[in-house]
């Protein structure tokens, strides 16, 4: 489980965010090679690590935003992309860097366009995650070797994720609720808010995917899921 290491240069001569670090990864052994692999590499105050995308969350709810997060993919309480654009929502201005074994084209794709800065397959040395922060530290978009630009894309696909990526907090949580079946009266009660708002909300929904109902709406919300954008996991 552990990383492969290889020379790196001194952290404190490269450049690299500053502040603190945040790992995603539900297993222990993999976490702590991630937050080692920090440590070695780059500048970090210090790395916390969360094995759930809800623990995650918590974190950043009780804390300034980190400099910096490493997400897997693969997590007990995330079904495909939306546990990437649910973070974006909560730590916008923060790159997230994707740390998955699973590392198709069209895998990586999604992800940059769900609004990942970065891309690291899991059996990667030291080195390449010291090349991903400075490459996003720099104002780029890191993609591993081996991407081929344009190669398995869908452009259909990939505008319901940029359109999915656009919503709100408030408003994902909206769509969530659609997707349940829930009604505008349903949702204002779960909510705490006014049907009205509600009411509001929807439309503005709609108006981001670019769809005209309610069902429609959940279509282009499935597209975060597994079965769209990534494979079963093995």
């Amino acid at each position: 489980m552990s990383l492969q290491t290889s020379p790196v240069s001194d952290p404190i001569e490269t450049k690299v965010p500053q502040g603190w670090a945040l790992v995603i990864d539900d297993h222990p052994l993999f976490c702590d090679a991630l937050e080692l692999t920090l440590r070695s590499v780059a500048n970090f105050s210090r790395v916390v690590t969360a094995d759930s995308l809800e623990r995650a969350l918590e974190r950043l709810a009780d804390d300034v935003a980190p400099a910096l997060i490493l997400l897997d993919l693969n997590l007990p309480d995330v079904d495909g992309l939306d546990g990437l654009m649910r973070l974006k929502r909560t730590a916008e201005h923060t790159p997230v860097i994707i740390v998955s074994s699973m590392t198709d084209n069209s895998i990586i794709a999604n992800s940059i366009v769900a609004g990942a800065q970065g891309f690291v397959p899991k059996h990667s040395h030291r080195s390449v995650f010291l090349e991903a922060i400075q490459s996003i530290a720099a104002g780029n978009v890191y993609k591993p070797a081996g991407y081929v630009e344009g190669n398995g894309s869908d452009d259909g696909r990939e505008d319901h994720l940029t359109r999915l990526s656009s919503l709100t907090n408030q408003q994902a949580r909206i769509l969530d609720l659609i997707c349940e079946g829930k009604l505008n009266k349903q949702i204002a009660f779960d909510l705490t808010i006014a049907e009205t708002t509600v009411k509001a909300h929807v439309t503005a929904i709609m108006r981001k995917l670019g769809v005209q109902s309610r069902t429609q709406a959940v279509l282009v919300a499935q597209e975060a899921k597994y079965s769209k954008v990534l494979p079963t996991p093995d």
